[in-house]
């Protein structure tokens, strides 16, 4: 039998690797890969845009990984950088409309899988799962940056 370790790290290791096929498979018809789909759903929420390194903290992404994933996705035409006073230092970045129409199809595809996904759960199960995924989240970043306690 499994003890809550291993059944904890088991499905969240689960979600994941099926969230991720799920974002793949979505995003292939774009030529992207699947960690592309948070860069759309974050630059989705601030049409007026931001900077990378924003963009980082809300994806939970490095400098470099942002860096390629910006090169690669203006490249395509799916985002702008709009330079302030001529520097792109601190550039914002936004989607152009093409970049729109994928994280629209993003957000609703998610919204479909995470609707699916969760099928069979009462409002009451998911208020519950949410508010212990947070009080997870929030002690193991504590964790994380302090050290298990000897």
């Amino acid at each position: 039998m499994m003890d809550r370790f291993e059944r904890f790290s088991y499905a969240i290791s689960e979600i994941s690797r099926y969230w991720h096929k799920i974002a793949s498979d979505e995003l292939k018809p774009y030529g992207l890969k699947g960690p592309y789909a948070v860069y759309f759903t974050a630059l989705n929420r601030f049409p007026e845009g931001i900077t990378a390194s924003r963009l980082g903290e809300l994806c939970s992404r490095d400098k470099s990984d942002v860096s390629r994933a910006v090169t690669l996705l203006e490249s395509k035409g799916l985002i702008v950088k709009e330079s302030e006073g001529g520097n792109l230092y601190r550039a914002k970045i936004r989607l152009t409309e093409a970049g729109k129409a994928i994280a629209v199809h993003i957000n609703d595809r998610a919204k479909l899988a995470v609707n699916l996904g969760g099928s069979g759960l009462t409002d009451d199960d998911r208020e519950t799962l949410y508010r212990s995924l947070e009080v997870i989240v929030t002690n193991l970043q504590k964790l994380s940056r302090d050290g298990l306690p000897e």
